[in-house]
Parts: structure tokens; C-alpha cells; sequence
């Protein structure tokens, strides 16, 4: 088995549901992952451990979900100079606006990359797109995928053609 290319990590459990979305995307994808939970403010060390010891195990992206006061992938990029891509997940709280200003609001130097509130497919994505400078076979994947989708988006619209409104 290959080293995982792409971290994703979660601040929590209950992340897990929006984080499968990338997990899958990253399969069909055929890129090597590892899923992690840690937590910036309930595991600070490991965090940092984790952050510091990335890039050597062989990780290029990593992908931080987190909810509420979502300071996991301000955390991680504090530590390590790879590409975060910062997943905001859907609170109870403000609806998810709180963990995307956490993760959008970066001081300069300690950039975060975020895709939308619980926009893990989108997350998987970019990771892919940054990877693929480097590695012609998840480029092409890609190309793939996006040939895919503008399949579906042709059908469909062939068939709403044959409605009558």
C-alpha cells in the first residue's frame, strides 16, 4: 500500500459524516489517505506533533474539518508550511458561519484555503487539483471526473427538454 498522500483530519466524531464525502472522493480518485481526529483545543499536543511530523510521513494536504470555534486547521498551518485546506462543518450554534469565519479570518503568513460549510466534496477536490501538479495520474483522474459530471449535466438536460411546462 502507498503512503497516504492527503491527511484529513477532524476535530471531532460527529464530523465524520460530513467527512466521508472526501473520503470517497479521494478513493474514486485512487489518492492514499489517513483520517485522523484531533483536537486543537482538547489534543493541542497531538496536534502539534502531528502537524510538525507531516510532511516527513509523507502527507502533501492536509484537510481540517472542524465546527464551532474551528481552530484546527489555523493550528495545523501554524506548524507546517503544506497546503491546508480548511473544511468548515455545520454547527448547531450559527449554522456553520462561525467555523467558516474562524477558518477564513487567518492572520498574514498563516494561510488557510476553505472551501464552503460542510463542502467536503469540494475539499476533496482541491486537494486532488493541488496534487495533480505533481502526480499525471491524479490529473488525469480528475479530467475523468469532470468528464463525468458534464455527462450527467448533459443527460439531465436532455431529458427536461422532454418535459412540457
Amino acid at each position: 500500500m502507498a503512503l497516504p498522500k492527503v491527511s484529513i483530519i477532524m476535530g471531532s466524531q460527529s464530523d465524520l459524516e460530513v467527512v466521508k464525502k472526501s473520503i470517497q472522493i479521494l478513493k474514486e480518485l485512487g489518492i492514499e489517505r489517513e483520517v485522523r481526529i484531533l483536537s486543537a483545543h482538547r489534543t493541542p499536543m497531538q496536534v502539534k506533533e502531528y502537524a510538525v511530523g507531516a510532511e516527513e510521513r509523507g502527507i502533501e494536504v492536509i484537510i481540517a474539518a472542524a465546527g464551532k470555534a474551528a481552530h484546527l486547521p489555523g493550528v495545523i498551518a501554524s506548524y507546517t508550511t503544506l497546503p491546508i485546506i480548511g473544511l468548515p462543518i455545520q454547527s448547531s450554534t450559527l449554522d456553520g458561519l462561525d467555523s467558516l469565519l474562524s477558518m477564513v479570518q487567518m492572520p498574514k503568513g498563516i494561510p488557510v484555503a476553505t472551501v464552503a460549510i460542510n463542502g467536503s466534496e469540494n475539499a476533496a477536490l482541491l486537494a486532488a487539483e493541488i496534487l495533480s501538479i505533481k502526480y499525471p495520474n491524479i490529473q488525469s483522474a480528475l479530467q475523468k471526473y469532470r468528464r463525468t459530471m458534464q455527462q450527467e449535466v448533459l443527460k439531465q438536460d436532455q431529458m427536461i427538454q422532454k418535459e412540457e411546462f
